[in-house]
């Protein structure tokens, strides 16, 4: 435990970098190894723009990084958060740490972008992928980039969160999500096992259903119970959905200056 709080704790960009374009890399072979749908598309331009979308999350997130480390800091300084309230194994603090910063950094968030009109206007670029894939895991607008890093830290001062908390938490959400938007076939038995703990492909891909009321269902990043616990968990056969937004139906979901423009073009509708 101490060599894990010791690496992550002064983890190099390199090697962040690396378990990023390594996630990537391992679900993309998977895709073309085991699809479960048989896209027809341009899979190197479909990854071009989502790729444009993952470089500028890792500047907004970069941005932001010294007032996430600010924000642990203060909080090991000050004793304060709820793991620095309350005292426990360091085995046990890794778990409630990885279950409370999902549950206020990543699940809380993307509930309230499906909830807040002008916040879900930003998230729909994610939506608007029409050929979900792993590359669609970090498709973000810039401003919902913003949305997500303020509530991170929110959920570190919650929390209480020490940094290699924080970088472990960051790397594991990271590589979950690639996995979960993977175009994969997973074997149904193995996906019920997983599914009670951890967000799989066959349940994540049906919040990209494009119409509701799946789109607004199975919002959880890592673990797979905050849906079931909060009443949003919805599963039904996904080999017969069909990507995107139905309110954005007839635009090029892989024309970057367009997707720039959708939280700010009036003729979008909110209401699907």
């Amino acid at each position: 435990m101490n060599k894990l709080i010791q690496y992550f704790e002064h983890i190099p960009s390199l090697h962040r970098t690396l378990i990023l374009a390594g996630g990537i890399t391992f679900f993309w072979l998977m895709e073309s190894a085991i699809p479960l749908f048989g896209f027809k598309y341009n899979k190197w331009k479909h990854a071009g723009t989502n790729i444009f979308f993952t470089l500028t999350t890792i500047i907004v997130n970069f941005a932001f990084a010294y007032v996430l480390v600010l924000a642990s800091n203060w909080c090991a300084n000050q004793h304060f958060g709820l793991l620095q309230w309350i005292s426990m194994p360091l085995w046990l603090q890794l778990i409630a740490g990885l279950l409370l910063l999902d549950l206020v950094g990543a699940y809380s968030i993307h509930l309230i972008q499906h909830k807040v009109k002008w916040m879900w206007k930003f998230h729909m670029v994610h939506h608007a992928d029409t050929h979900v894939d792993t590359t669609t895991a970090n498709r973000h607008h810039p401003g919902e980039s913003v949305f997500r890093a303020v509530f991170a830290i929110v959920a570190v001062l919650i929390v209480g969160s020490p940094i290699w908390m924080i970088m472990f938490y960051q790397t594991v959400s990271a590589v979950l999500s690639q996995f979960n938007h993977a175009n994969i076939k997973m074997p149904a038995g193995l996906d019920r096992i997983l599914r009670v703990i951890i967000v799989t492909p066959n349940m994540h891909r049906i919040h990209h259903h494009y119409m509701r009321p799946e789109t607004d269902t199975n919002y959880g990043n890592i673990f797979s119970f905050w849906d079931r616990l909060f009443g949003t968990y919805h599963f039904t056969d996904p080999s017969n959905l069909h990507y995107g937004l139905d309110v954005l139906q007839g635009r090029k979901d892989e024309s970057i200056i367009e997707q720039l423009k959708v939280p700010f073009d009036q003729s979008v509708k909110t209401d699907y």
